[in-house]
């Protein structure tokens, strides 16, 4: 399959409506982005089953700063909507072949068990100490 440029407006229901999704942010001045390019289009090729997408961060700069994209390239994974993988920087076909096998391996339940837990404690962490009766504190 080859790679889908997608914008912002697509960004999320790209990612809603598929299993697994890589996006590679990157640029057309980029020089490691052009290299990485044509290494990032020949692995899609062997992984139907995975839709590989692209993201030109100067077009997209909102989107680039949403994602918390610093440098580029950057590629990220995502499995059942779970960012799974995101790391700066090229990789060759043989990295990039072993960062879909593992996204691929991934015990999926193991992984949204542990995305709830996360969300349970920084849902604690969110929670105001003192009083929990909406009394307030005496000064002193």
């Amino acid at each position: 399959m080859a790679t889908l440029d997608i914008t912002g407006e697509q960004f999320a229901s790209t990612i809603e409506g598929n299993d697994i999704v890589l996006v590679d942010f990157w640029a057309e001045w980029c020089g490691p982005c052009k290299q990485f390019g044509p290494t990032y289009s020949a692995v899609s090729e062997k992984h139907p089953d995975v839709l590989f997408t692209k993201v030109d961060t100067e077009a997209e700069q909102q989107l680039a700063a949403e994602a918390g994209i610093s440098s580029i390239p950057t590629l990220m994974a995502f499995r059942e909507k779970v960012l799974v993988f995101s790391q700066p920087g090229a990789l060759n076909a043989q990295q990039l072949e072993q960062v879909v096998d593992a996204v691929k391996a991934l015990d999926m339940e193991e992984v949204h068990a542990h995305v709830a837990k996360q969300r349970e404690e920084a849902s604690a962490a969110a929670k105001p100490s003192g009083p929990q009766d909406g009394s307030q504190i005496p000064d002193l």
